[in-house]
């Protein structure tokens, strides 16, 4: 029986919604050195797919990978948090 691959979630805020069907969430991660062993934040920002037009700025997003809907856009957003 062959099993699908489960598709990766992140958690997010919105960070801007100016573009058309696309809103930008920035996820935040912590991260330490690998010798000094400091914590350290490191934030990215990913472009998601939004309908709708349901989300604002500010707002906690769910977010899951998905096919390529355009050159940068590989992430849809699945709901609020």
């Amino acid at each position: 029986m062959e099993e699908k691959k489960q598709k990766r979630t992140l958690q997010g805020e919105v960070v801007s919604d100016a573009m058309q069907k696309t809103v930008v969430v920035s996820v935040t991660s912590i991260k330490e050195h690998p010798i000094y062993r400091k914590r350290y934040t490191v934030t990215k920002r990913y472009k998601a797919h939004d309908e709708k037009k349901e989300y604002k700025v500010g707002d906690k997003v769910v977010i899951e990978e998905t096919r390529p809907i355009s050159k940068d856009k590989k992430w849809t957003v699945i709901g609020r948090v």
